[in-house]
């Protein structure tokens, strides 16, 4: 299990990279974003995923691994919104960003360890096409709280589906980066 500790940091270090030079460039522009777009946007990214997991093949440059990495970055935009609220303008400076999503991130390898303990890493021996899968349903299940108004009688709340979304992400990017 330290070795999957190990590939989880250094794929959540991969993908706060990127988080951090779209942040320079871009400033927290997410920041206006209703969870429910930043849902609907993870959904695009996974989406992609499975078609071309389907196809075979995909038309544009970017293939399954930037996509992987997005799913964690929304899921952690994600997060971060459903605590701050989203607002009318990028009100949040590069290093409250940067904060924020290293809470966030922090969080994630937490819940893994968690859930790698108890599960004795059974996600290793998965099919990725299944990670896209589980995500998929994860955002299904997020729509569906988000139409009720996170007024579950007994499930996870939106946060604990966006967790999950971020970990399967990063599973896919551990066999991506360093194989089964």
């Amino acid at each position: 299990m330290e070795e999957t500790n190990k590939q989880f940091e250094e794929v959540l270090q991969m993908c706060r990279s990127l988080f951090s030079k779209k942040l320079h460039d871009y400033g927290a522009a997410w920041r206006i974003m209703r969870p429910s777009s930043i849902t609907d946007q993870i959904f695009i990214k996974a989406n992609r995923i499975r078609s071309i997991e389907t196809k075979g093949e995909a038309l544009i440059a970017e293939g399954i691994k930037s996509e992987l990495i997005a799913i964690v970055n929304y899921g952690i935009i994600g997060l971060i919104q459903l605590e701050l609220g989203y607002a009318e303008v990028s009100d949040c400076t590069e290093e409250e960003a940067l904060t924020y999503y290293d809470k966030y991130a922090h969080e994630a390898l937490d819940l893994m360890k968690k859930k790698n303990h108890d599960y004795d890493e059974a996600w290793r021996a998965m099919r990725t096409s299944s990670y896209t899968d589980l995500i998929l349903m994860k955002i299904y299940r997020t729509k569906q709280i988000e139409a009720i108004a996170g007024q579950t009688l007994v499930s996870e709340g939106i946060d604990a589906n966006y967790m999950d979304m971020i970990n399967y992400a990063v599973f896919g990017l551990i066999k991506h980066e360093f194989g089964a």
